[in-house]
Parts: C-alpha cells; structure tokens; sequence
C-alpha cells in the first residue's frame, strides 16, 4: 500500500487510490477534503442542507463501491466529485417533480423500464450493502442504516439519539471506511461481483 500523503497538499488522485487500497485513515483524510467541496454544490441545487448532506453521503457511498470509476485522464479528483454532486443532486429533484406530478395526477403513465440486467445488477449490489452493512460495529452501522434506510439526515440523528453532532458524523465517517473495506472483500470495489469477474 502506498504512504499516505500528509497534509494540506496531499494529493485528491493519490488519496483515492489508498482509498480504494482499502485504508481507513486514506478515507478518512479523503472525506475531510471532499465534503466541503461538494456541501455548496448540493446546498445550492436543493436548497436544503439536511437534504444536501443526504446527497453528499449517497455519492460518498458510491466513491466507496466504486473508486475505479474515476479516471485520472479526464480531469481532477474535485471536477470528478463536482460533477457527481452534481448530478446527485439534479436526480433527486426530479425524482421531488416526479412526486409532485404523480400527486397531481394520479393515473399510471407508462414508463421506460430499465433493463433487467440494470435491474438484477442493482438488486445484487443492494444485497450486498444490507450483508456489509451487518458485518459493522454496532454503533457504526445504526449510524449507516437511520441515514440511507430512513432518509434522515445527520443532524436529524443527533437529535433523534441526544447525541452530539460531531459524534453522528465520526460514526458514519468510519462506518463508511469500512463498509469500503468489507464491499471489497465481498468483490464489489471495483463495481462487479467477484465471481462475474473470474
């Protein structure tokens, strides 16, 4: 595994590739550097900070699952997590219009449906979550598991459990350290499961 780079010029690129090694303290130091990137990004496409740290931990999630997703040549670490924000974000305001239009009118429309390979894939890879979010510490994973299964934010869960903020946030930041880790030994870092690799 590579040293770790220290310090306010370490390297976003290099961060990513411990990240995907599997370090803890690489994550760590890459969620610290990431989150206030992407928090104004998200504050101003949803208007709602609860709502954009939400978004900002479903794409920290999926840096997780899949760090090899990012490609060097095409640009920065940052541009890279500013367009995931991005787009993030951009998908859940479509998905608040879509509400509002089917409150509006109440009639099924038909729909694309997605392919049954995205389906089945996307089944696979939510199983395998639910499995590494069981194998946390218990703390860690009830932290992971009021964010994404309840769609409540940080600040929410503080209050919820009369436990300081700081304290939510440092139990999901290494919660999804290893969650990272224990995706991996399940086959899914690098975005397909072991066996469909072999």
């Amino acid at each position: 595994m590579r040293t770790m780079a220290i310090g306010r010029n370490e390297n976003m690129a290099e961060l990513l590739r411990d990240v995907a090694d599997g370090s803890g303290p690489a994550f760590d130091r890459f969620y610290e550097r990431a989150m206030p990137l992407m928090m104004p990004i998200a504050i101003h496409l949803l208007g709602d900070r609860m709502e954009a740290e939400d978004a900002c931990h479903d794409v920290l999630l999926s840096v997780i699952a899949h760090p090899d997703r990012y490609d060097e040549a095409r640009g920065s670490v940052e541009a890279w997590l500013a367009v995931q924000t991005k787009s993030r974000c951009l998908d859940g305001l479509r998905k608040r219009k879509k509400l509002v239009l089917r409150d509006a009118e109440p009639e099924e429309r038909p729909g694309t449906l997605a392919q049954p390979e995205e389906t089945v894939m996307a089944k696979l890879q939510g199983e395998a979550v639910r499995r590494a979010l069981e194998e946390l510490p218990g703390l860690q994973r009830e932290a992971l598991a009021a964010s994404f299964y309840s769609s409540r934010s940080q600040r929410e869960i503080a209050e919820e459990w009369q436990l300081p903020l700081g304290t939510i946030k440092s139990r999901m930041r290494y919660g999804l350290s290893h969650l990272r880790r224990t995706l991996e030994k399940m086959g899914w870092a690098n975005g397909e499961e072991a066996d469909e690799r072999a």
